[in-house]
């Protein structure tokens, strides 16, 4: 596992970084809106004014998780990792810049760096399932997640699933995307070649429910969907084997 996340957080270096936050909101339309029903869930889930501790995996880039939530639920405060130190720098100007450094602890690493005995309310794990390569990085992500929620609490997930390749005409729609933003053809092509060599998406939704169930997750809720991306919420089961 450290090897392929490794490898994932090599990819989103100073460059990756500073381009993110626009890709980002191209790449997956209605970025937005996934956010604040993200958030939407988890305050339904946890109750509307509870205090709670979230766990942010993957936060690096534009923060977008606790920006949102945190302007919903004035009583959450945030743990957040992420491997790439040029991500994190990203989510920390983003959070100072909107005042809410305070309420989040921002950690460079993965979930497995965490102190053992750290427990969630719920956590989230939005835009980097797909990036993990093979099943088992997967698998081994979601379980140290679960092993850090208490049980019942929550999880959002959200990332591409399906093979692209699969998909070819949600891939031409998704090219088409870019197009409709400005990339000429030849753009488009190179970066629809880019995203068939750099992701590993769950091939299914059905995937993506089974690497829940072996994490220690119970039924997942279907809450967001847009091209090959989907975003669920299940709740981690009263105990793990």
């Amino acid at each position: 596992m450290a090897v392929a996340l490794a490898d994932t957080a090599a990819k989103f270096d100073a460059d990756r970084a500073g381009e993110y936050e626009k890709q980002a909101r191209i790449a997956l339309a209605g970025y937005d809106a996934c956010h604040e029903l993200s958030a939407c869930m988890l305050a339904a889930a946890l109750g509307a004014g509870t205090m709670a501790s979230i766990l942010v995996v993957g936060v690096g880039g534009t923060a977008q998780e606790i920006i949102t939530a945190a302007k919903l639920e004035p009583n959450w405060r945030f743990v957040a990792v992420d491997p790439s130190q040029p991500m994190l720098d990203l989510a920390v100007q983003r959070l100072t810049a909107s005042g809410l450094a305070g309420r989040a602890e921002m950690r460079l690493g993965y979930v497995d760096d965490l102190p053992a005995d750290a427990m969630f309310d719920a956590a989230t794990l939005i835009g980097v399932l797909h990036h993990l390569p093979g099943d088992e990085a997967k698998n081994n992500i979601l379980k140290a997640i679960a092993k850090r929620l208490k049980p019942k609490a929550p999880l959002i997930l959200a990332a591409n699933h399906y093979a692209y390749s699969s998909q070819p005409l949600l891939l031409a729609a998704w090219g088409e995307r870019w197009r409709m933003q400005g990339a000429t053809v030849e753009e488009v092509k190179i970066k629809l070649g880019k995203i068939l060599q750099g992701a590993d998406p769950p091939p299914s939704e059905a995937v993506v429910i089974s690497l829940l169930r072996g994490a220690g997750f119970g039924p997942a809720v279907r809450f967001f969907g847009s091209l090959f991306w989907g975003a669920w919420l299940a709740r981690r089961e009263d105990t793990l084997t």
